[in-house]
């Protein structure tokens, strides 16, 4: 497993670990909104898309996804497709070189 920047990504990573199958409905939501001639698009609202639209199961938590995992998405979906860097807006995290 990767070192942790902070917290935050700590548990993302283990969520993540856990449920791959929910990084797998984000990137068919992202794609759908790349598709549809979008420019810029949230990963929040590609998140509440998986959380509220389909029937996704995760473990180890009680939330379906937490919404600090948003930006630990988006930097895993730009490092596969860099094709699409810049779709999803980031910040600097904590822990994280700017």
């Amino acid at each position: 497993m990767l070192k942790a920047a902070n917290d935050n990504h700590k548990k993302w990573l283990e969520f993540h670990e856990e449920n791959p199958a929910v990084y797998d409905l984000i990137k068919h939501f992202a794609m759908i909104a790349i598709k549809s001639g979008r420019t810029h698009y949230g990963m929040n609202s590609v998140i509440e898309r998986v959380r509220w639209h389909t029937t996704v199961e995760t473990d180890g938590v009680p939330h379906k996804i937490n919404n600090n995992h948003a930006p630990f998405y988006t930097r895993l979906f730009e490092q596969e497709h860099p094709e699409h860097q810049g779709f999803f807006r980031t910040r600097t995290q904590k822990g994280e070189a700017a």
